[in-house]
């Protein structure tokens, strides 16, 4: 089909732009937004269409959309004020408003060819259901609609994560939600579906991640609070919600992994299993979890989580003396959390991983801001919360410390740096020279699984401020055993804490027990 207007014509056969008779270049997108603009000129397109006919469904942004619009009308020789061809409705979507005649084409095809299909994002992929309702929730029904947007809203901010749009999600309405169905209309790999239920004055809200192709159950969650509170609850939903997915489908992912051949892994698998291997904080598994993420990024250049992994097996040659050359340690780590933002500025993980690089040499003024900037992006990181908590109460600043690594612990409850975070909590309670609770702290940080010797090494210090100088020799004695040439230095060299003060209480707690 060739659509006229003006001096144009938009051929659909040949996928042909032409002015005057001569073709104009014209981005793939752009000619797909006039086609469908032009094709349903007799009415308004929604932003929500546009992004599932020209988008696949994909999860973009507002702006991406804008882009194109204002491409499409740049090629044209339109703009926003004159929109002579594509006329902005506010807040809702936009049409073509010229004339258009239309004529058809006949097209010889000696030997028809089946359009290749897209290209298959390599990430894991999810689809946000809508939500079931049940009983009479007043005027609180609402919620049922909202927490699926705002899950959407939250998940788009996991870059390693592929969000298929409210608009193509939302067609499988609570009644007819067949996993198969979904998983085949939408190519998806995992579902979140919920049930929100009104009884009296509570509200409940149960939340199933589930596994679309093996139709299993990955986790599940319920939800109860007084309905007048359900608006307020919302954002403490999300954030349970995502610090979940955030833990439970790198596993899966990592586990499906596994059942491959090694030389079949693709880039986002090998990544998977590198973060298992380096969330165990032991040498050898971080020796492995390197070789991962070099080989993703071997198979994907551009694939920025990759640098950012590299980064992290580096911090941890640095932080945990898995090397004599702690220098280069920590050179690497800041160049490669230098390529992951190279790559993508906007990860969440690469900027952790920069203010971990400058953690390593001591400068937590330069570490703070690419912490805080990577909970900017991603407010649901608990690691990140629990990266910036270390850096606040290494800065005595020992109030807001507390707060983040507790928002850590409430997102994450089964995070691998679980005992980290336990740890940054007793280290708040030094801080503020309350030993019994840092005692308390250090010594379920201690006993968590993959705690190494410098989590050991705060529980030395916390029990003998406490007064307990026999439980502290015994995590001396286990500290001795694991890392036999752990001194004091290399514990200051890891915890470099801003206060004179606590420096040397805790040195001299060390020091104490032969550190």
């Amino acid at each position: 089909m060739i659509y006229a207007f003006a001096s144009f014509e938009l051929d659909t056969a040949r996928v042909e732009l032409r002015h005057g008779g001569a073709p104009v270049p014209v981005e793939p997108q752009v000619f797909a937004l006039l086609r469908l603009l032009i094709e349903n000129r007799e009415r308004m397109v929604s932003r929500d269409e546009i992004v599932e006919r020209v988008w696949g469904g994909r999860f973009i942004s507002d702006a991406a959309v804008s882009s194109r619009i204002k491409s499409a009308r740049q090629v044209l020789g339109d703009d926003g004020q004159a929109q002579r061809f594509i006329r902005t409705v506010h807040g809702l979507g936009f049409r073509f408003v010229a004339e258009v005649t239309q004529r058809s084409t006949i097209e010889v095809v000696a030997t028809p060819q089946p359009p290749k299909p897209p290209a298959e994002d390599p990430r894991p992929s999810i689809a946000v259901l809508p939500f079931r309702l049940l009983g009479d929730a007043g005027a609180h029904y609402v919620v049922a609609d909202a927490l699926p947007q705002d899950l959407i809203t939250a998940l788009s901010r996991l870059h390693w994560l592929f969000v298929i749009a409210r608009a193509s999600s939302f067609r499988f309405q609570p009644d007819a939600q067949d996993l198969e169905q979904v998983r085949a209309a939408l190519n998806v790999r995992y579902c979140l579906t919920g049930l929100v239920e009104v009884l009296g004055g509570a509200m409940s809200v149960s939340v199933e991640l589930s596994d679309a192709g093996e139709g299993g159950v990955v986790w599940a969650e319920r939800f109860r609070c007084p309905i007048a509170d359900a608006h307020e609850v919302r954002e403490e939903i999300v954030r349970r919600v995502i610090g979940a997915i955030e833990f439970q489908i790198p596993l899966k992912e990592a586990n499906r992994a596994r059942l491959r051949a090694p030389e079949n892994l693709d880039a986002w698998s090998a990544y998977h299993l590198g973060l298992q291997h380096m969330y165990r904080f032991t040498k050898p598994d971080n020796e492995a979890a390197a070789r991962y993420f070099t080989q993703a990024a071997a198979l994907e250049p551009a694939f920025a989580r990759a640098y950012a992994g590299l980064s992290f097996t580096h911090f941890q040659n640095a932080f945990l003396r898995y090397t004599d050359d702690g220098e280069e340690a920590r050179r690497q780590a800041r160049r490669y959390a230098e390529q992951c933002l190279e790559r993508d500025p906007a990860d969440p993980f690469g900027n952790l991983a920069m203010g971990r690089a400058h953690w390593l040499s001591g400068d937590l003024d330069a570490s703070l801001p690419w912490l805080e900037r990577s909970t900017e992006l991603n407010p649901n990181y608990a690691q990140a919360r629990y990266s910036r908590a270390w850096t606040l109460a290494l800065l005595g600043e020992a109030g807001e410390s507390r707060s983040n690594v507790d928002t850590a612990l409430a997102l994450s409850p089964l995070d691998p740096l679980r005992y980290g975070m336990l740890g940054v909590r007793a280290f708040s309670h030094l801080v503020r020279e309350e030993p019994e609770e840092a005692a308390r702290w250090a010594e379920q940080a201690a006993l968590s699984p993959g705690a190494h010797a410098l989590i050991e090494m705060i529980a030395v210090a916390a029990h003998t401020l406490n007064g307990d100088p026999a439980q502290a020799e015994r995590w001396a004695q286990s500290v001795r055993r694991r890392a036999p040439n752990f001194t004091r230095d290399d514990f200051l060299r890891a915890f470099p804490f801003r206060a004179a003060g606590v420096r040397n209480t805790v040195t001299a707690a060390l020091a104490a027990h032969g550190f």
